[in-house]
Formats: C-alpha cells, sequence, structure tokens
C-alpha cells in the first residue's frame, strides 16, 4: 500500500477550527476518513503531522463544507458561534445543534450575503416593518398585533379574500406579505426535526429560515414567531419544544414568551376568537381533535396554535395541552411524494424576492450566469432552467 504524505502549510489550528465549527466529534471525522481517533487529533495538535491532500479535500468538501484554501491561512475566520450569535435557546443547546443544522445557518449567512451584494446592503422596501413597528411601544400583544396584520395588509380572518385557501396557499400570503415588508424567507428541510426555524438579523436585510419537514399550518405559525423575533430584535433559533424555554434565564423567557403571544395574536386576534368560541363551555377539553381542527381552519394554523390560545385563557390545563401537543406532534411531518423535482423543491426554498432580483439582472445581462449561479446557491448549468420555471410560476 502507498504511503500517504502530509500536506505542507496546513494549519492544524484550522483543521480543528473546521471540525469544531462544523459541530462534528474527533469520533465521527475518525470513522468517515476511516482513521483512528489519536491519528484526526494529532493533525490538529501537531504541526509535524497532517492529513493528504485526498484526505484533506474529503475534509474540506464532504465534511466541512469549507473551502480548500482556507486550511492554508495562518488562523482562523472570524466566524460567529451560535452560543454567540443566537437567542432563545440555551447555550448548552446551541453547542448541541447538529452539524446540518450549522450548516444551513452558514447557508442562510450565503443568502444574506447575496443580498448584501444585490441591494448594496441597502433593504429594497421604502418603510421595513421593523423600523414601523416596535412592538414595546404597545401596552399589550394585542394592540402591537393588529398593527402587524395592518401594515402586512393580510386579510382578517374568515374574509372571502381568503377564499378556499388551503395551508399551502395561506402559507404563500403569508410569506409574500413578510418579504414585501422588508423580510426575506428562505426554507430547507431541516434533518434536526426539532428545529422549527431561526433567524438572520441585519439593520436593513434580515433573513428567516423555517423548516419545511412540517405541515404546512405549523410553518405558518413559524413564520410569524420569527417574524416577531426580528421585530423585538431578537436573533434565535427555535423549536417545537417548549421545554428548552424553561432552561432559559428569566429575562430572556418573558421575550420568548412575549415573541410567542404575539406571533399567536397576529395569526390568531383574540377579539375574534372569542367571539368564535362564545358558544363553547369553559372547559374545552372534552373537544375533540377535529373539534380543534374546525377552530384551526378559520385561522388557517395548525390546532396547536388553537390550543395554546385556550391554555392562556385557561380553558385546559397545561396536562392537556402537553398531552395533545405531545399526540399531534407524532402527526405533524408533512406528507412527501417520492423523488421530487430539484427546481421546484429550489423554487420553493430560496426567497422570491432573491430569485426575482437574480433573474430580472441576468436577463439584462448585468450579471452572468456564474454570478447568478453563485447569488442563488446553485450550479450555472441549472440557471437557466431555474429561470424558465420561476417566471412560468409567476405568470400561472
Amino acid at each position: 500500500m502507498a504511503k500517504t504524505t502530509a500536506l505542507p502549510g496546513v494549519q492544524p489550528a484550522l483543521l480543528k477550527w473546521a471540525r469544531e465549527s462544523a459541530h462534528l466529534s474527533l469520533d465521527e471525522v475518525a470513522g468517515r476518513l476511516k482513521k483512528s481517533v489519536e491519528e484526526v487529533d494529532a493533525w490538529e495538535q501537531s504541526g509535524a503531522q497532517g492529513p493528504s491532500y485526498a484526505q484533506l479535500e474529503k475534509m474540506a468538501y464532504e465534511l466541512y463544507k469549507r473551502p480548500l484554501a482556507i486550511f492554508f491561512l495562518p488562523e482562523p475566520p472570524a466566524e460567529p458561534r451560535p452560543e454567540a450569535e443566537f437567542r432563545a435557546l440555551p447555550d448548552a443547546d446551541l453547542r448541541d445543534l447538529s452539524r446540518e443544522t450549522v450548516l444551513l445557518i452558514r447557508r442562510a449567512r450565503a443568502y444574506q450575503a447575496s443580498l448584501v451584494e444585490l441591494f448594496d446592503g441597502r433593504s429594497p422596501v421604502s418603510h421595513p416593518i421593523w423600523k414601523q413597528v416596535q412592538p414595546t411601544d404597545y401596552k399589550s400583544a394585542q394592540s402591537a398585533a393588529a398593527v402587524v396584520r395592518e401594515r402586512l395588509s393580510v386579510p382578517a380572518p374568515g374574509d372571502k379574500e381568503w377564499g378556499t385557501a388551503d395551508g399551502d396557499d395561506a402559507l404563500k400570503v403569508w410569506r409574500r406579505a413578510i418579504e414585501a415588508s422588508g423580510v426575506f424567507v428562505f426554507k430547507d428541510t431541516f434533518k434536526q426535526k426539532e428545529i422549527s426555524g431561526f433567524c438572520l438579523a441585519h439593520p436593513e436585510l434580515p433573513v428567516v429560515m423555517i423548516n419545511n419537514s412540517t405541515t404546512k399550518t405549523r410553518q405558518i405559525f413559524s413564520l410569524l414567531h420569527e417574524l416577531t423575533h426580528i421585530l423585538v430584535g431578537w436573533r434565535a433559533i427555535s423549536t417545537f419544544d417548549e421545554a428548552p424555554l424553561k432552561r432559559l434565564p428569566p429575562a430572556d423567557q418573558r421575550i420568548e414568551r412575549y415573541c410567542n403571544q404575539l406571533a399567536a395574536e397576529i395569526l390568531v386576534p383574540a377579539r375574534d376568537f372569542a367571539a368564535l368560541v362564545a358558544g363553547l363551555p369553559r372547559n374545552v377539553e372534552s373537544l375533540s381533535s377535529d373539534d380543534f381542527s374546525a377552530l384551526a381552519e378559520r385561522y388557517r394554523v395548525s390546532r396547536e396554535v388553537i390550543l395554546r390560545r385556550f391554555r392562556d385563557e385557561n380553558r385546559v390545563s397545561q396536562a392537556f395541552y402537553e398531552e395533545r401537543k405531545r399526540e399531534w406532534d407524532g402527526q405533524r411531518v408533512e406528507k412527501q411524494g417520492s423523488g421530487g423535482n430539484f427546481y421546484a423543491t429550489k423554487g420553493a426554498y430560496l426567497s422570491e424576492w432573491l430569485l426575482s432580483e437574480v433573474f430580472a439582472r441576468y436577463g439584462r445581462r448585468q450579471i452572468t450566469v456564474d454570478e447568478a449561479a453563485d447569488l442563488i446557491g446553485v450550479k450555472p448549468k441549472q440557471v437557466d432552467e431555474l429561470e424558465s420555471r420561476f417566471l412560468q410560476g409567476l405568470a400561472a
């Protein structure tokens, strides 16, 4: 067997930084490379030892998703760590984020960098919603939510403008309204299923990414929840489970609870809801899942949002809420078709505003196909087909 030769110039500190920033352990990397833990650890500790070129390529492109050249820098580049960048989750949970979630955060940062480049660091919206609405300026979440709905120009619950819109249609309505307010919305399939979404702060070009691996109605709440984070200046990664909330410092708990309350109020206005359920008994624990579904349908939200409304009004116990939530959580995964189309998926995952701007400039030949591909994160050969499908969707 030919002896592999260590590659000169690779910095041990860069190897350790790349592994840790991808949230991978020595054991995981050693297993993927079919090397001993001791050998991989030695690469990170000693300048006298290091990976071969082939091993470095695998580490860069398959494991850490980094450019090869980064390992030859004199020191690790400055990059925010999740526990320093985000709130709404305890530090221990942030340190335990999966590699896949960390890569999604990195992808969202790349999209945000594309937006900064395209719009010269300035919001394309003349009056971004987070500069118009400061929730703390209002006496209650109810009054703040009413202003948010007004600024988003979303039809009132039950309004005929909703027509027969299902969860998918309703998600599109909310998503377009939020993008029109200056917040860029992306989706992806989160392999770390308990993560519902996150937002990246920016004074002009904030980004939200939500988990597509769940029902459309659950995605709607995740989207509005991340919007409230942006409105209160709260950089956050969110989970479906409320348990991490209890491990936050008291001040952080108050902010996150307020965000939950505000998102619920935007989607299910208290006055409208009170009128709708006025005829129901004070304790509604006898209602069936179908009864909760019928209420949820009016607001195009999940049953859990309705149940949370009743819990906050002390019309169900915390124990009942948690029991039903566990039951419904087991049903929340969106049914997926077999296979799937790359272009349809990519078009649904990317911000509509980002795609529109990139393809407009590409069509005017202001940017090359390589530049367009780089801005939206696809291969150059995929740009034309993605553009065609995107324009067909707008015309439909």
